[in-house]
């Protein structure tokens, strides 16, 4: 057993999904101070303390089906780098390190205990149900938003909360078709004899459809660019569009959607229409 194995096993990379709990201050203008900044970031550490936890927790659980894995069966509780005894030592810890961080030193750690048991309910049980897998992926990064938005001491939109969802729904769905597409089966992730190409495909119609139509609607949306300062957030609808089509293909054409976190840290397509749309909304709204 190794340091590196351990950190491995705690998947700090993983920490850039919980940056949607910025979401809410980004999206505040008229919010000022340092207060609100310092108590998102605590929230922010809470979540990532937390978070491996959960993937401690998970790693054990799914120890058996990850040797089935190409790539899984690497996993340091997989391959016998870590003892199962210590990965849930380190979940016990780390949740309750967590957890003592958000109820000490900011609001909303409710919310943070509402993610930690979803999580538990999805990795016991939820992840081997065709679609309630895929939505407990989504509310998990709705759930980080709302956590945000208490922490800062704003009140969420429910458009940000609809396109947070569609867009972890989508990225989720990427995920299971990737899966088939390496031809894994129900041994790997029961949940997967639920699903098809076929069934995958028609769903990215609907959920794509769905998350750029909600963000068209808030861009265009009377009381949001009052609200936000700029009558012109349309300009930020290409953005959106490219970098959908753009994880569309990957998934569809290249097939490289198996890590979703990996590509939006390392495609230059991705990267860019995330890059731009930052940019080019920061500037409508701060400019």
């Amino acid at each position: 057993m190794s340091l590196t194995a351990i950190v491995k096993l705690l998947r700090p990379r993983q920490w850039v999904k919980n940056i949607f709990v910025f979401a809410p201050l980004f999206f505040s203008p008229g919010l000022t101070g340092q207060g609100a900044f310092f108590n998102v970031a605590i929230m922010f550490a809470a979540f990532c303390l937390v978070a491996s936890g959960l993937y401690c927790l998970n790693d054990f659980s799914d120890r058996e089906a990850d040797k089935l894995h190409p790539e899984k069966r690497k996993r340091p509780v997989a391959s016998g780098d870590v003892s199962g005894g210590l990965a849930i030592a380190l979940f016990v810890i780390l949740c309750g390190a967590g957890l003592f961080v958000a109820f000490s030193w900011t609001a909303g750690g409710w919310v943070l205990v509402a993610y930690l048991v979803l999580t538990v309910l999805y990795s016991f049980a939820f992840k081997r149900l065709a679609i309630i897998d895929v939505l407990t992926i989504a509310i998990g990064f709705v759930l980080r938003v709302y956590a945000g938005a208490i922490a800062a001491g704003v009140q969420p939109t429910v458009w940000i909360l609809v396109c947070t969802g569609m867009l972890a729904l989508f990225i989720a769905l990427t995920k299971r078709r990737d899966d088939l597409a390496q031809e894994l089966s129900s041994d790997h992730r029961e949940s997967l004899g639920g699903y098809s190409i076929a069934f995958l495909d028609a769903s990215f119609v609907m959920v794509s459809t769905a998350l750029v139509v909600s963000y068209v609607v808030f861009t265009t949306d009377a009381d949001a660019m009052h609200r936000l300062g700029s009558e012109n957030l349309y300009l930020t609808i290409p953005f959106v569009v490219g970098g959908t089509l753009r994880q569309l293909q990957l998934t569809i054409v290249h097939r490289r959607s198996g890590s979703p976190t990996e590509l939006a840290t390392s495609d230059p397509g991705l990267l860019v229409s995330f890059l731009a749309w930052l940019a080019t909304f920061a500037f409508l709204m701060y400019g």
